[in-house]
């Protein structure tokens, strides 16, 4: 077996091209997550997490079906987003735990990854602020001349907020590449969706605004790259946007104080028995891509890799107090390039 462990958020990118790496990629992304937890109970992190254990797939399933030009919005639970689209372990955890390492430089913490070689704006803590940036960046593209797509990815709450009806109209009306994809995990924070949405399934309502409305597996990398593959083509061809409702749940409570008691007696254990790492594992068995038990050793192989990163983590620095407001306005940037898009 092979572990892509390279720094280069565009090989990383590249590699899921790979069976295998999508399976370890998705193992990556739970452990990391698994290992935030256990830094922030250590004291090494300040704020909050939002984790998204068990929507591995979703994330997986986008970053391989489109290019590392195209443009991703995502929400504060962006962890998984930001392994998969290529971002290293070292920039995810380093950035979390406020050090130099990490992919903002240790100045945006938990909610505010970012990595402009693959694509990904930074991710944002305002319930879907990143469906009229999408919006924006689809718009910027066309008038470049770009054959490029965004992708906006928010979750099943921001379905109920005016700018998800003002991003899907405007897309529609201008015929704009984007592609929204809504992770319904059936609660927005800690209210279940049927206390909050009158209606069953989100992408229902892509037919107010003339676009598709797909209901996908989200805990089946397959099924969500197909359907990705399906509106990214369509986006590309000058159709317009596409409404993709990933259906998919999360392990674990909205923040790392949340013990998600609100949840059903047996709704988790029902969720874990389709866990979105033994979905893939069990059909690269029958593809014989992987060796019967090969889970175990490719589990451990990426166990010891996120201690690596988590070691290069706690020997990092943490940024100056003199930069933190130095990325906040173009002007005090001071020619800093690291996060331009589209140079």
């Amino acid at each position: 077996m092979t572990i892509s462990n390279s720094n280069s958020p565009i090989a990383r990118r590249e590699a899921l091209q790979d069976r295998l790496e999508q399976l370890t990629r998705m193992i990556e992304i739970r452990f990391v997550e698994d290992r935030i937890q256990k830094l922030f109970a250590e004291g090494h992190i300040r704020g909050s997490t939002h984790l998204a254990s068990g929507q591995e797939a979703v994330s997986v399933g986008i970053a391989r079906s489109i290019d590392p030009d195209d443009i991703v919005t995502c929400t504060y639970r962006g962890h998984g987003h930001a392994l998969a689209l290529g971002v290293t372990p070292e920039g995810v955890i380093g950035e979390i735990c406020g050090r130099v390492i990490g992919c903002a430089g240790g100045l945006g913490g938990s909610m505010h990854l970012v990595e402009p070689e693959v694509g990904l704006l930074p991710t944002a803590a305002i319930i879907g602020a990143g469906l009229p940036i999408a919006c924006g960046a689809a718009m910027a593209a066309r008038a470049r001349g770009k054959d490029r797509v965004a992708v906006s990815i928010f979750g099943d709450g921001s379905a109920n907020i005016g700018a998800f009806h003002e991003s899907l109209n405007f897309a529609a009306i201008r015929k704009l590449p984007v592609v929204f994809v809504c992770e319904n995990n059936l609660y927005g924070e800690y209210t279940r969706i049927e206390l909050s949405t009158p209606v069953e399934d989100i992408a229902v309502r892509a037919a107010s605004y003339n676009m598709p409305g797909v209901i996908v597996d989200g805990q089946d990398v397959d099924k969500v790259a197909e359907a990705m593959g399906v509106a990214v083509a369509r986006a590309r061809r000058g159709e317009g946007p596409t409404l993709i409702e990933m259906k998919t749940y999360r392990y674990s409570g909205h923040s790392r104080s949340d013990p998600a008691t609100y949840r059903p007696a047996g709704e988790l254990d029902a969720w874990l028995k389709r866990d979105p790492i033994d979905i893939l594992a069990d059909r690269l068995v029958s593809e014989s891509i992987l060796a019967p038990g090969g889970l175990d050793q490719l589990k451990a192989e990426t166990r010891d890799a996120v201690e690596r990163a988590t070691g290069q983590v706690l020997d990092s620095a943490a940024p100056d107090l003199g930069e933190i407001l130095s990325h906040v306005s173009a002007s005090s940037a001071g020619g800093d390039q690291r996060w331009h898009f589209w140079p």
